[in-house]
């Protein structure tokens, strides 16, 4: 069997590229469940000109994230504070790699 060269044009996890009735079947969420965790600003997917939700490799680990923490109970005010923490975190220690990337 021939090997199948990779494409290129696979999209990065940055890429905003599914609709959410794709986002919605990736991830086992229904599409009203995506739009209310983009209500309480769990989530704010890309817009196309047009205005469609259009998510991203990053938004679906996202989702599952929200979907560990509320299956774990918790209510989505704290899922809300959980994930800002978290991303505080992640660029905090983006900063730190950077500064201690110019010192060397």
């Amino acid at each position: 069997m021939p090997m199948v060269p990779p494409h290129d044009n696979v999209p990065s996890a940055a890429q905003a590229v599914y609709a959410i009735s794709v986002a919605a079947e990736l991830t086992g969420i229904g599409v009203q469940t995506l739009r209310l965790y983009e209500q309480h600003g769990l989530l704010t997917p890309a817009r196309s000109t047009g205005g469609t939700r259009r998510y991203s490799g990053d938004d679906l680990t996202r989702l599952h994230r929200i979907t560990t923490l509320t299956g774990e109970g918790v209510n989505l005010a704290a899922v809300a504070r959980i994930l800002e923490l978290e991303d505080t975190v992640a660029r905090l220690r983006a900063e730190r790699d950077r500064l201690r990337g110019e010192s060397k």
